[in-house]
């Protein structure tokens, strides 16, 4: 028996001395397009953190803002802000805020993709472009209509809530402003909820359900046995988005309220006194830097969380 062998010739020297430019042309091919990525991160994402941070740490006022030479205090500013006798009460504030807004956003976003995704009638893309333009409108449009809405004099809110004989509401009033500028946000995030949880359910097998129907489950088992486990992946990042998105809200609220009484978050607390307007009358940039500060820890506190439970699902 003959037994034949391939083997592969070794690269002359004129190869090696082609191979190797052609190696680092797309070394620095790969870096050209790399570096403009790299230069934006560094220039409006790294260096206003670290500038943040550093103002956090040193006692501004306007004139060492503009001269420089502010003092290093350490962690006193943090100590200040922490021991401020509203900083409690606005972190209850934001927290509610931030929870109602997710958890309204997501149930509704929710309801309407699977509504969508099951309907399945001939209006349904007409009517699923429409709920996106909440999304398309500039805030400021957004902000105003809210606010025209919700007068307590000639406010449509008001108009409708009277033909049943309730007494009007003072939907901005230091006491409502919280809930008024709630469900304007909430407004605001079901059409990001709804695009992404659409997205979601278009990607689960329909045989799954048709499995599902010939053992005689029945949709509401199908939507806890199928649906919401399949959807968790797209669920976490999309509650992961938006609570990001609703920690750092400033526009609707300042343009309703100007984040006065209970609609003030950490948020406006901190645009009021970095500005010396709204509920904050003097600027005061290192305090509004510190809270900036907190707001970024939290929202890499729970980016971490979601981290861990994507590990512990792919596990």
């Amino acid at each position: 028996m003959t037994t034949l062998t391939t083997r592969t010739a070794a690269p002359t020297t004129q190869e090696r001395a082609t191979s190797k430019p052609r190696r680092h042309g797309a070394r620095w091919a790969a870096v050209a397009f790399v570096a403009p990525l790299v230069i934006y991160l560094l220039l409006f994402y790294a260096y206003p953190l670290a500038q943040n941070l550093s103002m956090s740490l040193h006692r501004f006022d306007r004139g060492t803002f503009i001269n420089g030479g502010a003092p290093f205090v350490g962690t006193e500013i943090y100590q200040d802000v922490v021991e401020h006798p509203r900083f409690w009460t606005i972190v209850r504030q934001t927290t509610v805020f931030t929870a109602a807004s997710l958890v309204f956003q997501y149930l509704i976003g929710l309801a309407l993709a699977v509504f969508f995704h099951r309907g399945g009638f001939r209006l349904a893309a007409p009517l699923r472009a429409m709920f996106l333009v909440p999304w398309l409108l500039p805030i400021i449009v957004s902000g105003t209509t809210w606010q025209w809405m919700m007068n307590p004099d000639d406010g449509i809110l008001n108009s409708f809530i009277g033909l049943f004989g309730a007494d009007p509401v003072w939907w901005l009033s230091a006491d409502n402003a919280l809930m008024s500028v709630a469900i304007a946000n909430i407004w605001l995030g079901i059409p990001f909820n709804l695009v992404i949880l659409y997205s979601g359910l278009q990607g689960i097998p329909k045989e799954l359900y048709e499995a599902a129907s010939m053992d005689g489950a029945t949709p509401w088992q199908q939507f806890w046995r199928i649906t919401l486990p399949m959807l968790r992946p797209v669920s976490l990042i999309t509650l992961l988005l938006g609570l990001v998105y609703t920690l750092k809200v400033v526009d609707i609220i300042w343009i309703m309220t100007l984040g006065t009484g209970t609609s003030q978050t950490l948020a406006t607390w901190a645009y009021g006194m970095s500005v010396g307007k709204g509920a904050s009358a003097i600027i005061r940039y290192s305090e509004a830097s510190a809270v900036g500060t907190i707001l970024l820890l939290a929202a890499l506190a729970f980016g971490l969380i979601y981290i861990a439970a994507q590990r512990k699902q792919e596990d």
